[in-house]
Parts: C-alpha cells; sequence; structure tokens
C-alpha cells in the first residue's frame, strides 16, 4: 500500500540536514551556552549562529530574535507580553475571528485580567479586511493581531495594509506568522510589523522550538520568571540542539524557498481543481488565489470529516480534518464557521497540506481513493438519503 504524508500542517518531517547539524549539540557540545567556562563557548556561538540564520529568513536583526519553545509560546509571549508592556495606554485589544487557539485564547486571558476584546470578521474566503481593522481601533488600543495566513484554509492576509493603519494610530502590531515563515517569502519591514511569530516545523525543523521577532525599542512584559536567558525576555536554558535544528532549518528554507513554492503550487493546484471535478458537492474553502502553495482545503457535504479521515489513513494517506489543534476535538472548525459556513458543512472539512517529499504520483493516489471512500460514506449519511430524496422530489 502507497503511504502518503499530506499534513504538513500539523509538523512537517526533519530534512536530514538539519538533524546532522543538531547532533553535536545532543553529544559532544552539551554544556550551558549561560556559562563562562569552555563548555559554555561552542553552545553559545551555535546558538548566536543560529539567531542571525532565523533573522535572515525574515529580514530581522539577530538582537530582536527570542527564542521560544513553540509557535504557540510565542503567541502567547507576543499577546500577553506586549499589551501587559502598554497597559498604561490602554486596555483594548483586537485579534481576528480565524486566530489560532494560542492568540484567541491568550486574548480571552487579557479579557479576565481587564482588557477588553474586539474580534475583527472575515469574508467568505477568510480575508480580513482592512477597513475592518480601522473601524475596531480605538484610543485605548495598545495591541492588534492578525495572522499572516490561515494554516486551516489556506488564505494569505493583507498584513502590509493592516500595518499601515495600525502605524498610523500608533499601535502595536503583531502577526502569527507560524504558517508562512519558512514557506513563503516574509520580511518584517515590508510587512510593517512591530512582532512576528514563527515555529521550526513549520519548515522542517524541529519541534518544540519556535522564535518570536521583536522589533527594537518596543517594550515586551516576560511571561516567566527566572534568569537572564534571550536578553532577560525568556527565562530558561535554552534548547540549543533544538534551536541549532531551527536556524539551519531557517538558512535551508531561505535558499529553496522559490524551488519549494514552484514544486507545490502545481500539487496544490491540481487538488483543487481535480477533486471538485471527481466528486460532488464538494466546496473549496479559502481564497482561490491568495493561499498558501501547499495548502488545499474542502468541505465535502453530507458527511463528516473525521471519517474520511480516518478512511484515508487506512488507505495509507495521512490528511487533517479542520485545524490541527482541533482534529481531536470533533467540533466544527472556529475558522470556518467565522467564514460563514454551516456547521453542518463544516463538520465535513478536510485539509491536504503538501510537503517537499509529495509527488504528482501521490496527487494521482489521492485522487483515485478519495472518490470511494466518500461515496461509502454517503451511502450511510442520513443527510445524504434526505437530499437524495428531496432531490428526486423536486424533478
Amino acid at each position: 500500500m502507497r503511504r502518503v504524508y499530506l499534513d504538513n500542517v500539523a509538523t512537517t518531517p526533519l530534512l536530514p540536514e538539519v538533524r546532522e547539524a543538531m547532533m553535536p549539540y545532543l553529544g559532544e557540545f552539551f554544556g550551558n551556552p549561560s556559562c563562562l567556562h569552555d563548555w559554555g563557548d561552542a553552545p553559545r556561538e551555535a546558538m548566536e549562529l543560529a539567531r542571525s540564520q532565523v533573522a535572515q529568513l525574515i529580514g530581522a536583526n539577530p538582537e530582536e530574535i527570542i527564542f521560544t519553545g513553540s509557535g504557540t509560546e510565542s503567541n502567547n509571549f507576543a499577546i500577553k507580553g506586549l499589551a501587559l508592556a502598554q497597559q498604561s495606554k490602554g486596555k483594548h485589544v483586537v485579534v481576528s475571528a480565524i486566530e489560532h487557539f494560542s492568540v484567541l485564547h491568550s486574548a480571552k486571558t487579557l479579557e479576565k485580567w481587564g482588557f477588553e476584546l474586539t474580534l475583527v470578521p472575515v469574508d467568505k474566503y477568510g480575508v480580513v479586511d482592512p477597513d475592518a481593522v480601522r473601524k475596531s481601533l480605538r484610543k485605548d488600543t495598545v495591541l492588534v493581531s492578525i495572522m499572516h495566513a490561515n494554516s486551516e484554509v489556506g488564505t494569505i492576509e493583507p498584513i502590509g495594509e493592516i500595518a499601515s493603519l495600525t502605524r498610523q494610530n500608533n499601535v502595536l502590531f503583531h502577526t502569527d506568522a507560524v504558517a508562512t515563515a519558512g514557506t513563503i517569502p516574509v520580511d518584517v519591514k515590508k510587512l510593517g510589523v512591530d512582532a512576528l511569530s514563527l515555529a521550526g516545523n513549520q519548515f522542517y525543523g524541529p519541534k518544540g522550538v519556535g522564535a518570536l521577532w521583536v522589533r527594537k525599542g518596543v517594550r515586551i512584559m516576560p511571561l516567566l520568571d527566572g534568569g537572564v536567558q534571550e536578553g532577560g525576555r525568556r527565562a530558561g536554558t535554552e534548547n540549543i540542539p533544538a534551536i541549532v535544528g531551527l536556524g539551519k532549518a531557517a538558512e535551508m528554507a531561505k535558499a529553496s524557498m522559490a524551488a519549494r513554492i514552484q514544486h507545490l503550487t502545481p500539487l496544490r493546484d491540481r487538488l483543487l481543481t481535480e477533486l471538485p471535478a471527481k466528486i460532488e458537492h464538494v466546496v473549496v474553502t479559502g481564497h482561490p488565489q491568495n493561499r498558501l502553495p501547499g495548502n488545499a482545503s474542502f468541505c465535502v457535504q453530507f458527511i463528516e470529516g473525521e471519517a474520511m479521515l480516518m478512511l484515508l489513513n487506512s488507505q495509507g494517506v495521512a490528511v487533517t480534518s479542520g485545524s490541527a489543534c482541533t482534529s481531536r476535538a470533533l467540533k466544527a472548525s472556529h475558522v470556518l464557521i467565522a467564514m460563514g459556513l454551516s456547521h453542518e458543512l463544516a463538520q465535513g472539512s478536510i485539509l491536504f497540506s503538501l510537503g517537499v517529499n509529495n509527488t504528482p504520483e501521490d496527487v494521482d493516489y489521492v485522487l483515485e481513493v478519495l472518490p470511494p471512500i466518500v461515496d461509502r460514506l454517503r451511502q450511510m449519511s442520513p443527510l445524504y438519503a434526505k437530499f437524495t430524496r428531496t432531490s428526486k422530489g423536486g424533478n
């Protein structure tokens, strides 16, 4: 049986070059980078090289990079740390309705701490209207956070336009770039943001490591109390092997990005066009053009995404239904609901997230095995039976 991994949104495989770069820091160079003796030198130098590599990936300065344990930690740090550092100016924050839970839940926590929250809606493609952000701004607004792209439906947001509005109103702007950094070109200066989150496992680096970029001069309150690591902004002994891997993955992503995009885009487009042609009553979700190069997302009517996921898995195909963080929750995606889809339709979500190892033959295989799976599930679906009766009765 063919095995096809199409769940790169959950995590990407570690590249061999990244693993090789990490290995010495799991053995010979085990020292603590904060130590002044010789054992700390090699880990410290490797960490600073990685800081430079990550900075180069996003057009930043190395000293502006803070290493974290994940994209989720980076988002928590940004939302809470930036808002708390600015609270003397105001206690109003603005985020979009389709943000990752690490942003949404952090914003909800701020509400419990006395802040006010405004959720900005999106259109049917998942696009945030910059004018809607403008209308949400108030005199006491201290932070706006809009994701660079949504990993679930692939839509890329107009971050530059929104950043122009926040600058005009002297409001800090954070973007969650976990879905984009290392995947499409990301330049913090061109975007115009004040803070940006990323994660290594989204571009073939290790899990359990991320970074937060904070523009020089922007105040942020640390979330962790302890030592003076990361310039006093993130306490705790740094995970040197993972940080080295993050740096190497960032270096490789920058060098290979154009080739990766060129490889992924036609595979994505085949799925977006050929799958609805093979299966009736399938809705493509996300923006039809302005989307991530490896993202093909759909809603299949009358059946549940989890059932498709499990049957595809039995055929050797790994996908997800909804976002990676909600796929075990067995409930409709908040992203799809915010885009105006019904709960019934949103239950049938399925996401194919392609990676550098995927081939045209992988797409062929999916197009071969999915239609009979959908047919089988629909034959058991009371919703489909009702639809069929109604359709026949209307003819």
